[in-house]
């Protein structure tokens, strides 16, 4: 397991969007937009079950995950695992997610059918580039 350093935790602490790599069932590369938190050096997304990247990770859980430094595109944070899935959690992760990104809570977009999931990544492979 390799831990995150100190400025890529700061950068997953502020409200800043990473790109959620999967691999589709013909083998190719499917990316995703998503909101993200943390414990302690996991990371965490939201995401609704039955999604694309929800069923990719269901079939095969290895993953990229990609910061951008919004204020200086030569710096970024990949973190590359193999991720989990799991019920619980999922709507209080949404709904913090939505006050740290839109100061909102709770989460108002949700259809009543959506059941909602924790994407957890605990980092097996590190790559930061940045201050």
């Amino acid at each position: 397991m390799s831990a995150l350093p100190d400025k890529a935790r700061e950068l997953l602490d502020a409200p800043n969007h990473v790109t959620l790599a999967t691999i589709n069932a013909d083998g190719s590369p499917q990316t995703t937009v998503h909101w993200v938190a943390r414990d302690g050096d996991d990371v965490l997304m939201s995401t609704v079950k039955g999604r694309r990247h929800a069923r990719n990770l269901e079939r095969d859980p290895r993953v990229s995950v990609l910061l951008i430094a919004p204020d200086d595109p030569y710096s970024y944070l990949e973190v590359r695992g193999t991720a989990t899935l799991t019920e619980e959690g999922g709507r209080e992760l949404i709904d913090a997610l939505a006050l740290k990104y839109r100061g909102v809570t709770p989460y108002p977009w949700d259809k009543p059918e959506n059941v909602r999931v924790v994407i957890r990544v605990p980092p097996e492979h590190v790559v930061f580039h940045g201050a």
